[in-house]
C-alpha cells in the first residue's frame, strides 16, 4: 500500500488561492474539513502579527458562505470557513481517497500526505487531472505491514503489550517496570532487557520508515 505526500495547485477561483497568495508570508493550517457536494466546511488555524485584515480579506470572497472566528490567542486564530465550491476535495471524493488532516496551505498550494491504495491514488491523480488542477508527486513510498507486525517476537509483544497494558508508558507513568515484571511472572532484569529489546526494535523501525522518508 503507498504512501504519498503531493503539493497541489489550488485552482485560482477559490477563495483560499487568493488569500494565500495576498498573505503568502502566513501558512494556513487545515485541521480538520468536511467534504459535500456542493459545500466544504474547514477548520483552520493562521498566525500573523495582525489577523484582522487576513479574516476581512476571506469573510470578503464570494465563494466564502460562512466565516466564524471560534478563538484567538496572540497572533492565532482559529476560524471555521464554509465555502460553496467544493472543486479542491472534489477529486479525493470521486477517487475515494481518505484525506489525512493536518495539512498545510501556503502560497497558493496545498500539500497532501495520504495512505491509501495504488488504485485510488492512481484515481485522485486522474481526478486532478480532468479537474484541470495541477499537482505535483513529492514521493511514493511503499508501506510495508508485514515488516511492522513481524518486528517483535512472541515474548517481546507480549512484554510490550502489558506494559502499555499496565500504564508503564503513561505520563504520568501508572505501572513501574516491577508492577510490569509482576504481572508476567518474570524478574525484573528479565523483563527489564526484553522490553529494551522491543522498544530498540521498535525505534529503528521508525526512524528507518518515517523520520529517513521526511529528510528524502
Amino acid at each position: 500500500m503507498p504512501r504519498a505526500k503531493l503539493t497541489v495547485r489550488i485552482p485560482d477561483d477559490l477563495w483560499i488561492h487568493d488569500v494565500s497568495t495576498s498573505h503568502s508570508d502566513v501558512t494556513f493550517r487545515v485541521s480538520s474539513v468536511l467534504p459535500g457536494p456542493d459545500a466544504v466546511i474547514g477548520v483552520l488555524e493562521l498566525t500573523a502579527s495582525n489577523p484582522v485584515p487576513i479574516l476581512a480579506d476571506i469573510d470578503s470572497r464570494d465563494d466564502v458562505r460562512e466565516l466564524e472566528l471560534l478563538w484567538t490567542h496572540d497572533e492565532t486564530a482559529m476560524l471555521q470557513v464554509e465555502t460553496a465550491d467544493p472543486s479542491l476535495v472534489a477529486p479525493m471524493r470521486q477517487a475515494g481517497a481518505p484525506m489525512e488532516t493536518p495539512f498545510e496551505v501556503e502560497d497558493g498550494a496545498v500539500t497532501w500526505e495520504l495512505t491509501t491504495s495504488a488504485d485510488r491514488l492512481s484515481a485522485l491523480g486522474e481526478s486532478l487531472e480532468e479537474s484541470g488542477i495541477g499537482y505535483d508527486i513529492e514521493y511514493v513510498h511503499s508501506t510495508d505491514a508485514s515488516r511492522a507486525t513481524q518486528l517483535l517476537t512472541d515474548r517481546q509483544l507480549e512484554v510490550f503489550l502489558t506494559a502499555i497494558d499496565g500504564g508503564y508508558y503513561d505520563v504520568p507513568r501508572e505501572a513501574t517496570l516491577t508492577d510490569v515484571a509482576s504481572a508476567l511472572e518474570i524478574s525484573k532484569s528479565t523483563c527489564s532487557d526484553v522490553l529494551h529489546r522491543a522498544e530498540g526494535a521498535i525505534a529503528h523501525w521508525f526512524t528507518a520508515e518515517y523520520v529517513g522518508r521526511r529528510e528524502q
